[in-house]
């Protein structure tokens, strides 16, 4: 009998509910604890995970029940005892996204951390695994997808498989049901996507998915070079209405997309969602590498029961945000014109947040945990994102380090040399060691770039750092409250309130974010009040708000009657000068040499 064996069954898709037994064989003679994660590893939250865990108990292996107390949230205490034990519980699924688990009658999805309790002291040892065929008619015929390492499975997946330890086998996400499989080799490596949800899936474009997917692995994988890290690798996608978002695993990633983001037959030209797919598919293989092989020292071996503190996400995410669109360049999936394009729009994002003068991207990284997984309402006033901000940062210091060096040295040479020094050898980087790594591997001191970036809240210098290389960096006033930034045709840049707006069913303009010091914010308006009249004109949705802004000029008063709850309130709306925060990117005039030195070196 191996020492930890957990036999797992989806056994009630009605409930939503997972059948889990543990066997231990040497549970401690003291008191053998065992315990469930409070995070998984990607997501920088306290889930909580074994809220989810009903009808915990144990008994020996001859029947007798054993007494289990609880000792904290996440954590239960066997009595002494000493043979081997069994303990038994379910796990509630019903968590559609990519950190949880989920069952129904279309599906069953989980992630270790919410499915396997580990027997502390004892997380070292390997962990054998059964997963079990639900007995329920509409599953009978389901299939497994997962990467985790097979002994001995059936022709649809089931049957036993294997762990190195604790921490490995949570890397191993599980996927069961009448899913839709690509398969494709990458660099001699088997590759497959596994689609799960209602799909047209004889409409989709599988040629054009499976080729643009290839490209992508295969950039990356040279990017990197031999020996590869993995020897297959797996997409789970679950498909919805319009869901987004994705997680990291050692040779396999959890994805979740809108149906309209897949590319169908139809698809006259890429559709803005489709290469977002791609874009996500690029981030999270990338990870294969940057944070799961190069990685934070504090993140080597945590115990996922509290928080893990580091400065250093602004790389791991960061940097991951900025070559996930790059390699849709590098791979010729993006033509340089739609590139740079793509990435006026990505910044965009952070030059629309003034949070980014009161938080630094450092600071983003350590509060993660709090800030920027807990946003609130003024979130755009008060933090930053160590994903957009941290690709800007690393946009700044590919710019710098190749000016710096005549295009000699570029951030693929730090990223290289990190694979090297720590993700072959799995050791752990320290706090400040990516810095002084910058500096070393480029010949330059990029000291007081970190200074003022990463540790403080200074914007990076783009326009200068540009138009070295042949591109106008500029920015512009919005057209509208959805404008990405980016190109645009319109010349006149309408008075804009400062927040971000959504419909309501009620016909009424709801605020979800004001900006400091627009005219929104100064005039009292906050999150949730909901506009119905300006200067007496009833607005019924968005379209129509704009509408009238763009019939009026910086400077004029307008009286606006507003909802705040089920409260009537009027406020003098002065309407300033539009914010220039969105960013265009443009070649300068016989500069293409330049420009295509930079995207493609």
């Amino acid at each position: 009998m191996p020492d930890i064996q957990y036999r797992i069954s989806p056994a009630n898709p009605n409930a939503h509910l997972f059948s889990v037994t543990l066997e231990i064989a040497s549970p401690d003679s003291k008191g053998q604890t065992v315990s469930l994660p409070n995070w998984i590893p990607g997501s920088y939250l306290i889930r909580d995970f074994s809220k989810h865990i009903i009808g915990l108990h144990a008994k020996t292996a001859s029947g007798v029940p054993l007494k289990l107390t609880p000792i904290d949230k996440s954590t239960w205490q066997l009595e002494p005892i000493n043979e081997a034990v069994t303990l038994s519980y379910e796990v509630y699924a019903w968590d559609l996204s990519v950190r949880g688990a989920h069952f129904d009658t279309t599906h069953a999805f989980f992630n270790g951390t919410s499915a396997f309790l580990a027997v502390d002291n004892q997380r070292e040892k390997p962990c054998h695994v059964e997963l079990v065929r639900s007995e329920h008619a509409r599953t009978e015929n389901w299939q497994v997808a997962t990467t985790l390492p097979q002994q001995q499975t059936d022709a649809f997946g089931y049957g036993h498989y294997v762990a190195q330890n604790y921490l490995d086998l949570i890397e191993y996400p599980v996927e069961m049901g009448n899913f839709h499989c690509l398969e494709f080799t990458a660099c001699g490596i088997p590759h497959r996507m596994a689609l799960t949800g209602r799909i047209e899936f004889d409409r989709l474009d599988k040629e054009r998915l499976i080729n643009d997917l290839t490209k992508i692995c295969e950039t990356e994988l040279n990017l990197f070079g031999k020996p590869y890290p993995v020897k297959q690798y797996l997409f789970q996608v679950t498909v919805t209405e319009k869901d987004y978002g994705g997680l990291e695993h050692m040779d396999s990633t959890a994805l979740i997309c809108a149906r309209t983001d897949l590319p169908y037959l139809t698809d006259e030209k890429t559709t803005d969602g489709y290469t977002q797919f791609l874009e996500l598919c690029s981030h999270e293989y990338f990870h294969t590498w940057n944070v799961k092989r190069i990685r934070p020292d504090v993140y080597q071996a945590p115990l996922l029961d509290k928080p893990v503190f580091t400065n250093q996400l602004w790389w791991f995410e960061g940097i991951t945000s900025f070559y996930d669109l790059q390699i849709l360049n590098r791979a010729g999936i993006l033509d340089n014109d739609t590139y740079l394009d793509r990435l006026a729009k990505e910044m965009t994002r952070v030059y629309r947040m003034p949070g980014r003068f009161k938080q630094s991207v450092a600071e983003s990284s350590l509060m993660t945990w709090t800030k920027f997984y807990q946003q609130d309402e003024n979130a755009p006033n008060a933090i930053v994102s160590y994903y957009t901000k941290g690709s800007l940062l690393a946009l700044g210091l590919d710019l710098t380090i190749r000016a710096g060096t005549n295009n000699q040295k570029s951030l693929d040479d730090v990223l290289l040399t990190l694979w090297q020094r720590y993700g072959v050898t799995r050791k752990g980087i320290q706090e400040g060691e990516i810095e002084a790594l910058c500096s070393e591997v480029s010949g330059i001191d990029l000291t007081d770039f970190f200074d003022r970036h990463l540790f403080g809240t200074e914007d990076i210098p783009f326009e200068s750092l540009f138009a070295k290389f042949g591109i106008d960096f500029t920015l512009r006033p919005a057209i509208n409250v959805k404008d990405p930034g980016g190109k645009t045709e319109q010349k006149n840049f309408p008075p804009q309130l400062g927040a971000n707006l959504i419909n309501t069913e009620h016909q009424t303009v709801r605020l979800t974010h004001t900006w400091n010091d627009q005219p929104a914010k100064l005039a009292g308006l906050a999150s949730g009040d909901e506009i119905i009249a300006l200067n007496g004109f009833k607005i019924s949705n968005i379209q129509g708000l704009e509408d009238f802004l763009r019939r009026h000029q910086v400077g004029d008063h307008i009286q606006c009657h507003y909802f705040r709850r089920d409260e009537l309130y009027e406020a003098c709306l002065k309407l300033t000068s539009p914010v220039q925060d969105r960013v265009l990117l443009e070649h300068a005039q016989n500069t293409q040499k330049e420009v295509l030195e930079w995207l493609t070196h």
